[in-house]
């Protein structure tokens, strides 16, 4: 008497072994010059292509934002950017933002309200005080036009936590901070940090979510419940 369940697997490895037969199929041409170290260009013949322009990647990452229910704003200037914030906050009726010292933090955070309280994490911080905030506003390495993700990092965006804790995380990029795809994103970590990566680097795509239960969608589960993205020139 045959084993059944030896049957099925016998027949899986020879699905595999079929499929392992055929050649991943490639989206485009790898690139003629090779990227930076010679790291990722080649993996870019099997990812979907990007639009070259900046006006392309910007519109791509706009609609990944849509899907992934990630709030996507383009801010005519640093001044449009703090206004969108306190717009925020107004709305949500936050009473604290947790925030580091940066180039682009600190001139937002410059123009908010002062009824608007700040918790500054460089100096350390109070794990329960930073989980009380209203949101946590960074900046990021990178952000990626073919997913829709932010590439943050400890040393970009104020250590571990505060990208995590808060229940809105608010990012702050510069247009040129917009890469096409995944593998320029790397480039730029590996050129940036010449093998010596902070302890903590990340790839956000959206809100915190699983659909571990029932496969019903569940905001905020492991982390911020909303993600927004002001981008400024």
């Amino acid at each position: 008497m045959s084993d059944p369940i030896s049957g099925d697997r016998e027949a899986i490895l020879g699905r595999i072994a079929e499929a392992l037969r055929e050649p991943a199929p490639k989206h485009h041409e790898a690139p003629d010059k090779p990227a930076p170290l010679g790291l990722t260009a080649p993996f870019r013949e099997w990812l979907p292509p990007v639009g070259k322009t900046r006006k392309d990647q910007i519109a791509l990452f706009a609609q990944q934002s849509e899907v992934l229910r990630t709030e996507f704003v383009e801010c005519a200037s640093v001044v449009g950017a703090a206004k969108q914030l306190t717009e925020l906050a107004k709305k949500a009726d936050w009473k604290t933002i947790a925030l580091h010292a940066g180039e682009l933090t600190d001139a937002v955070a410059a123009k908010l309200p002062e009824t608007l309280a700040t918790l500054r994490v460089d100096a350390g911080y109070d794990k329960e005080a930073l989980e009380a905030c209203d949101a946590g506003f960074t900046e990021c390495e990178a952000l990626i036009a073919q997913t829709g993700s932010v590439c943050v990092t400890a040393l970009s965006s104020g250590g571990r936590a505060l990208s995590v804790l808060p229940p809105h995380h608010v990012v702050i990029a510069q247009k040129g901070q917009l890469v096409p795809d995944l593998a320029a994103a790397y480039e730029i970590l590996a050129l940036k940090y010449a093998g010596h990566y902070p302890s903590f680097v990340s790839f956000i795509t959206g809100p915190s979510r699983t659909g571990d239960i029932e496969r019903i969608l569940v905001l905020g589960a492991h982390g911020p419940k909303r993600l927004t993205v002001l981008l400024v020139p």
